[in-house]
């Protein structure tokens, strides 16, 4: 449906709280996102439908709706705070500001490496604030839809998700178990017979389960996943009270290897060789914080472990 710009009188306010009260579907959590109250909320969208004259949400039992028209704003209005995101980003960069605003998403097996670089990063470039984000990979998926980070460090993301991605360093899965384990000090040993264990296992849809299990349906076999994760230090800690083996980033556990507290046990086809990616959306305009901040992970990764 097309509306004729100079019969629309819409406010940036407007559409900034209905742009966040779409993407919650919840009025409440709008918000808390946009600082205002929950009638401030109404008011806002009430003003914005009669500009717009028609209704943007509905309601069917207890959830909330977007109608039709209500997508067509939505998209209008994340397209308009992108270009106004751009428009910030390059005013930034024609008075030649070195300082600026930064906002990464990791998922939590790059969280560690992720801290390191931007610590490196922030010596070089001191003006820059860094906001960081650590989730899973779904999440960090969805925020990359919603054009809510800069750059992402994770495992490839979907092909289907309109997004580019670049390797930037080796991320290999191995096989962890407490120093008491009973396969603890055996060599090449069986796929087979490590299915027969239980795993302290990462949650569904994170990229180290969905590899996981991925090899060893290769083999006919499944991930006995006795309890559920979703953070690396967890299932280390969990692993190394025996409540069983885990697999995790070779990167994540060097700490526990070192001081002898886990083992890496030496699995038929371990490590799985997978790679961490910098994920960004397409055609995304980069300001010069990010630009710098792409570059100096793809160059000090390839410093540090040799590959790009």
């Amino acid at each position: 449906m097309i509306y004729d710009a100079a019969m629309l009188h819409v406010t940036l306010r407007q559409l900034q709280v209905f742009e966040a009260a779409a993407r919650h579907l919840s009025f409440s959590r709008a918000a808390k996102e946009v600082h205002l109250s929950q009638p401030g909320v109404s008011m806002q969208i009430k003003q914005l439908e009669e500009a717009v004259g028609r209704p943007l949400f509905e309601q069917l039992g207890k959830k909330v709706y977007l109608t039709e028209v209500g997508q067509e704003v939505q998209r209008a209005s994340q397209a308009i705070a992108q270009q106004l995101a751009d428009l910030e980003d390059t005013l930034h960069d024609l008075r030649g500001l070195k300082q600026g605003n930064l906002t990464v998403g990791v998922v939590s097996t790059v969280s560690n490496f992720a801290i390191r670089l931007i610590s490196q990063f922030r010596q070089e470039h001191p003006e820059v604030r860094i906001v960081l984000g650590v989730v899973n990979r779904e999440t960090l998926l969805a925020r990359l839809a919603n054009n809510e980070v800069d750059l992402a460090l994770m495992g490839q993301p979907p092909a289907s998700h309109n997004l580019e991605s670049t390797p930037f360093m080796e991320n290999p899965l191995v096989v962890i178990a407490p120093l008491s384990h009973p396969l603890a000090k055996q060599k090449n040993i069986a796929l087979a017979r490590i299915a027969e264990e239980d795993f302290v296992a990462r949650e569904p849809g994170s990229g180290t389960r969905s590899a996981t299990e991925a090899y060893f349906q290769s083999h006919g076999l499944a991930l006995r996943a006795a309890m559920e994760m979703n953070k690396n230090e967890a299932i280390k800690q969990a692993v190394e009270s025996g409540l069983g083996l885990g697999i995790v980033s070779r990167h994540t556990v060097s700490l526990e290897l070192a001081a002898l507290r886990l083992t890496m046990l030496d699995v038929e086809g371990f490590p799985i060789r997978r790679q961490w990616h910098l994920v960004h959306r397409q055609n995304k305009h980069f300001s010069l914080a990010a630009s710098a901040f792409a570059q100096f992970v793809l160059t000090q990764a390839a410093r540090t472990a040799g590959f790009i």
